[in-house]
């Protein structure tokens, strides 16, 4: 969602907060600003649109200070504009500050505030904030400490989601930063820290980082930093060195990062594959629930099968945001697999820390080091493939639907609910992964084609039974995602039940054939649509009847369970050319966020 960035040193912020800030633009948006500390005062820039707006606004007016703030919006409260935009202040311009998350508690706050005195200039829930926080500085010595007083307890009235940036124009050496439910990261550099709320945004300055926890404030100054919870009792922190290098958030000669990703999947998948694994099932687990959101929902949806085929234990997928509001049963013999590519999804930490209070086990899948989610869960597991910049999923979602079937293969093995043999199969499916891979994508150009034939259609409905139903469901998404093309994805055996209303003469539908035992029945059922007039587009690995379809696209063979991993990519390729012919923002769809950490 909304972006932040944020440096104190020797240098001059103003380049490297708006570097910061284009950095962070695949988050989606749609206003930015920046706060510069200089002297005694703090110089405000907000603009609506993109972050270029801001840059041509800012000119040579934001030069001389070496500390400040900036901000990327996603509106909330309040429409896109210049005056809801970021930092905001308080009526005193004594503070300034950027926000991400959302206030519950606000109007009440607002209400409050109002019957102090205090006047409002924006429709956001940001802006109780710097006036709250000055409320208690007015009760404070007016110290760096009173500063840290006054955050502190400001911090501990609100409800909700937030991270938060703050500057005071009296300290102009410092920022103190809080979080609760939103991610916040600081950089350590040679006397200076970069803050962001994402590792890409200062990657390219630093590759150490200090993830702040829940509930967490620290005090920085150019070559201080200090931690502390919300009673200002002061703790220590670890300081964590990232492998991730400069250049895997840069598109390396890519147009677009979407391609990129999708064509880094070899890598990724072989990285994720390339990592031991040592967890003890327990036998007394009675059921296991896979929470995720989206895309990574999806890819739970495979993991399902494979568990439940190979352990033998019922699975359960569940959308966290549904999940964490209708009081799910599980206890201590449940274990809970939490599945979230940023690991800060705000729904999915939520139902995560649900499931611990309900005393289940818990395990976390995660893209990210040190995110929110990997420090909730009992253990978290991590897929190795690097930074994801476009918004629509692509390598996490191969990866993390490698790394479940890897932990199908562990479980299965510690139960002795499966024979060695077969998981010996599908471990070399999963190991030959990588080179089918790039065997699919040396044909993209097939796809390419295709793509420029129904670019401009207005609906499109995908197909298909099994494990293959839970590709079609993906493959619809991210057509949605980045063509805008309304698409449907359905079971191939529900079309009787409905949905075969819909279709009539040239409705493009895209059938996906790899499950063996369901071949037949799944040609019949689309059979059963072009009678009724549509066009047909195939994915598969197997053998099919001359002269049926439109067009076929053959992937390699490989097990059921792997098989989503292949079937994916040339759907991916698909919806990335569709949105190319059509001229969209490929890596930033509209309304869409890469990061969804509110609810």
């Amino acid at each position: 969602m909304c972006g932040i960035i944020g440096y104190v040193g020797e240098k001059n912020c103003t380049p490297i907060l708006l570097n910061g800030l284009k950095n962070l633009e695949y988050r989606g948006y749609d206003s930015a600003g920046i706060a510069v500390l200089e002297g005694n005062s703090i110089n405000i820039k907000k603009s609506k649109g993109r972050v270029k707006n801001l840059e041509d606004l800012i000119e040579k007016d934001l030069c001389g200070g070496n500390i400040g703030i900036a901000h990327t919006r996603w509106a909330t409260h309040g429409k896109p504009s210049k005056e809801n935009a970021h930092p905001h202040e308080d009526n005193s311009h004594t503070f300034a500050l950027v926000h991400n998350g959302i206030i519950e508690n606000y109007k009440e706050l607002r209400h409050f505030l109002c019957e102090q005195g205090y006047s409002f200039f924006s429709e956001t829930d940001t802006e109780v904030i710097p006036n709250l926080i000055h409320y208690y500085y007015e009760k404070q010595e007016k110290t760096k400490d009173g500063f840290l007083q006054a955050v502190a307890l400001a911090c501990k009235k609100l409800e909700g989601s937030f991270a938060i940036l703050v500057l005071c124009k009296y300290f102009p050496q410092t920022i103190i930063l809080a979080r609760r439910n939103s991610p916040l990261v600081v950089g350590k550099g040679k006397n200076e820290y970069y803050i962001a709320s994402d590792i890409p945004a200062i990657l390219e300055y630093t590759r150490d980082f200090y993830f702040l926890d829940d509930n967490e404030i620290s005090f920085l100054e150019s070559d201080i930093i200090h931690f502390f919870d919300f009673d200002l009792l002061e703790h220590e922190k670890e300081l964590i060195h990232s492998s991730l290098s400069r250049n895997s958030s840069n598109k390396n000669g890519y147009e677009d990062f979407m391609l990129k990703e999708i064509e880094e999947q070899p890598q990724a998948i072989f990285d994720t594959l390339n990592q031991d694994i040592d967890l003890h099932l327990s036998s007394s687990f009675s059921q296991i629930y896979i929470v995720a959101c989206g895309t990574a929902m999806h890819a739970g949806l495979v993991g399902k099968t494979c568990i439940e085929t190979l352990c033998k234990i019922p699975t359960f997928v569940e959308v966290a945001s549904e999940f964490r509001y209708r009081n799910p049963i599980i206890d201590s013999h449940t274990l809970c697999i939490f599945i979230s590519q940023s690991g800060e999804t705000a729904d999915t930490i939520a139902a995560l820390k649900l499931a611990k209070q309900k005393k289940a086990k818990t395990i976390a899948i995660s893209n990210v080091m040190g995110s929110s989610i990997s420090r909730e869960a009992d253990v978290c597991f991590y897929t190795y493939a690097g930074p994801e910049i476009a918004v629509a999923s692509t390598k996490a979602y191969t990866s993390q639907v490698c790394l479940l079937c890897m932990l199908a293969i562990l479980f299965a093995k510690q139960l002795k609910t499966a024979s060695d043999k077969d998981l010996e199969v599908l471990k070399e499916d999963l190991l030959q992964l990588p080179k089918q891979i790039e065997n699919i994508l040396e044909h993209k150009d097939k796809i390419q084609i295709l793509a420029k034939q129904l670019a401009f259609e207005r609906d499109m409905f995908f197909l298909g039974r099994g494990i293959d139903y839970t590709t079609c469901l993906e493959a619809s998404l991210k057509l949605k995602e980045i063509s805008y093309i309304h698409s449907e994805a359905y079971p191939a055996g529900e079309l009787k039940h409905g949905p075969i209303a819909l279709i009539e003469q040239n409705t493009p539908v895209v059938g996906i054939l790899t499950e063996e035992a369901l071949l037949e029945k799944t040609i019949s059922n689309l059979q059963e649509v072009i009678a009724r007039g549509a066009k047909t587009f195939i994915v598969t690995n197997q053998e099919l009847p001359k002269n049926i379809f439109d067009f076929v696209f053959t992937i390699p063979k490989t097990s059921r369970f792997t098989s989503p991993a292949l079937s994916i990519v040339p759907l991916q390729l698909f919806s990335y050319y569709i949105a190319k012919q059509k001229n969209l923002d490929v890596d930033k769809p509209r309304n869409l966020a890469k990061s969804v950490t509110v609810e």
